[in-house]
Formats: C-alpha cells, sequence, structure tokens
C-alpha cells in the first residue's frame, strides 16, 4: 500500500507541473498582458515600473522558472491586479465559503440521489422508475445556470430566502438561507446523475450469482440489501464522487458569480475578466492539486469497501 501511494504522489507532482506549464504557456500566449489596459493613464515611467515589479518585461524562461520555484516553495504569487492581495490569502478566505457550500451540495445530492437510485432500482418499471428517468433527463438537459436563475425568479425574497448575498459571520444554521437556493442549484444535476449511476449498479448487482445464493440461503431482505446489494453497488458512484467534491470544494464559477457568493469560483471569474496572470495560474493548479488527491482517495476507499481489490488493479475473486 505504501508503495502504491508514494508512485502516486510521484505521478501527482509530474501532473501538477505539466498543468503548470500548459497553463503558463496558454497565459503567455494570449496578445498584451494584464497592465496594457489598466495602466494608460499612468506616465509611461509608471508602467514601465510596475512591468518591471511584475517581471512582464523579462523573457518568458525566466518568468517560468520564477513561477516554478514559487510553487515549489508553496508560494502562489500575488495578483497583478489588486497589489498586495497574494493567492495565499485569498484561498485561506475564500476556500472555507466554496467548502460549505459545496460540501451541502454534495452530501445534499449524495443521499437524494442515492435513494432515488435505490428506490428506481428496486421498483423497476413503476411510477417511481419513471419519476427518476424523469429526473435524470431534467438534470442532464437543465445547466446549473439555468436552474438557479429559476429558483431566483421562483423562491428568491420569498419564504426568508435570499436571491444573492452571502453570511457567514452568523451562526450555521442561520446563514444556512444563504446557501439553500445555491445548494439546489448546484445540486440538481448530481441528483440526476447519482440516481442514474445508482439505479444501474443495483440492478447489476441484484443480477450477480451471490445474490441468488445468498437469497437460497435465505438470508433476509434487509441484510442481503445492506451488506451485498448496496456495498457491491457504491463502487461506480464512489468513481465520480471524489472528483465531484473537489470541483464541488473550489466553486461552481457561474453559480458562485450569479448569487454573489464570495468563493473561489467568483474569485476565478474575476481573475479571468481582469487578465490577472497570476491569480489564474496558481487557481488552477490548486484546483488541478484538489482534483488530484481526490483520485488518490477513491482509489484508496475501493480497497476500504471492497477488499477484493488490490492496490496492483487486480481483484481476487
Amino acid at each position: 500500500m505504501a508503495k502504491y501511494i508514494l508512485k502516486r504522489v510521484g505521478l501527482m507532482f509530474v501532473t501538477l507541473w505539466v498543468v503548470a506549464t500548459i497553463t503558463f504557456c496558454l497565459i503567455n500566449s494570449v496578445p498584451g498582458d494584464p497592465i496594457g489596459s489598466k495602466a494608460k493613464v499612468l506616465p509611461p515611467e509608471a508602467q514601465k515600473a510596475i512591468r518591471h515589479k511584475y517581471k512582464l518585461d523579462q523573457p518568458a524562461y525566466v518568468r517560468y522558472g520564477d513561477y516554478l520555484k514559487n510553487l515549489v516553495t508553496g508560494d502562489l504569487g500575488e495578483s497583478i491586479i489588486y497589489p498586495g492581495k497574494t493567492v495565499n490569502v485569498m484561498i485561506k478566505k475564500e476556500l472555507p465559503v466554496s467548502a460549505r457550500l459545496g460540501l451541502q451540495t454534495v452530501l445534499f445530492a449524495l443521499i437524494v440521489g442515492l435513494s432515488l437510485g435505490i428506490l428506481a432500482a428496486f421498483k423497476r418499471n413503476t411510477w417511481v422508475d419513471y419519476l427518476v428517468i424523469l429526473i435524470a433527463i431534467a438534470g442532464v438537459s437543465i445547466p446549473g445556470f439555468v436552474m438557479a436563475i429559476l429558483l431566483q425568479f421562483a423562491l428568491g425574497g420569498k419564504y426568508g430566502l435570499p436571491t444573492v448575498g452571502w453570511e457567514s459571520n452568523t451562526y450555521f444554521f442561520t446563514a444556512f438561507k444563504y446557501t439553500l437556493l445555491p445548494m439546489l442549484a448546484m445540486s440538481f444535476g448530481q441528483i440526476a446523475s447519482n440516481a442514474r449511476y445508482m439505479k444501474t449498479s443495483v440492478l447489476d448487482v441484484i443480477n450477480k450469482d451471490y445474490i441468488l445464493t445468498a437469497k437460497a440461503k435465505g438470508v433476509a431482505k434487509i441484510p442481503l440489501t445492506i451488506k451485498h446489494i448496496l456495498r457491491n453497488a457504491l463502487l461506480p458512484v464512489i468513481t465520480i464522487l471524489g472528483p465531484r467534491i473537489a470541483m464541488v470544494i473550489t466553486g461552481s464559477l457561474v453559480i458562485e458569480q450569479l448569487f454573489a457568493i464570495p468563493g473561489i469560483g467568483r474569485e476565478v471569474v474575476n481573475a479571468i475578466g481582469n487578465r490577472d496572470y497570476t491569480v489564474i495560474m496558481s487557481m488552477t493548479v490548486f484546483i488541478s492539486f484538489l482534483f488530484i488527491v481526490s483520485l488518490l482517495v477513491v482509489d484508496i476507499a475501493y480497497v476500504l469497501i471492497d477488499p477484493r481489490i488490490k492496490f496492483d488493479g487486480t481483484k481476487n475473486d
């Protein structure tokens, strides 16, 4: 196990280097720089001083070397548009907001989606099954930002639910009303996906020989469902759960912008609009890091749920 984890960690750093390199090349291939349109009102000497401060007057290979060196030391750099505001401080301040909203969304979508999928599998070809199919189709067809706008129009300002805004300095349940609409908008597609995966997985497990054998031995319905069917049916769901948690925690770009939530997603959107090179590159690497770590956690979770799976990728019968 230790050898496998060390190998994956090594591949993780290689992947992060590739992501950082590609991001740097793409950002620096865009014509102009973030100072150009912002500093037209400044004297040429001031523009030159600003470019020198952020090394925009240096060759690309010099900036690339400094960029990698800072990443290795954990320094994600300073915003070009907002001097003195570092990316490390942005993450420290805004990640808890995105993490709270993201974890609520994943947990809600997991509970509702898995429940619907299990019901649809055990109530196949009934109205319950058809209702879950309808929800799955709607969840795939309606983008999250469209659902967000519909929820704002239908429920915003009603029942004490704010249309936009965020309050993090109150008690958890008091601030819950600010998270409800964005959570519903972000979770709708996930609920549909979880229900679809869970239904397919449960139906596949039900037809396995060991389930038929357990039934023949007289295993009670509830232990059979929990211990044999659901435990084995969870593996496909876990495959998509890890990366989904990583992406949701780092913020939904459009949803956070629509609901004016001060999280990672809105910060990335603002950085793109301002062409803030440092923030864009560092946030991309940070999000990639969380995504890659989530994949490793998923692989470890496989073994914990199904001991037949080995870390070398094989499976014992």
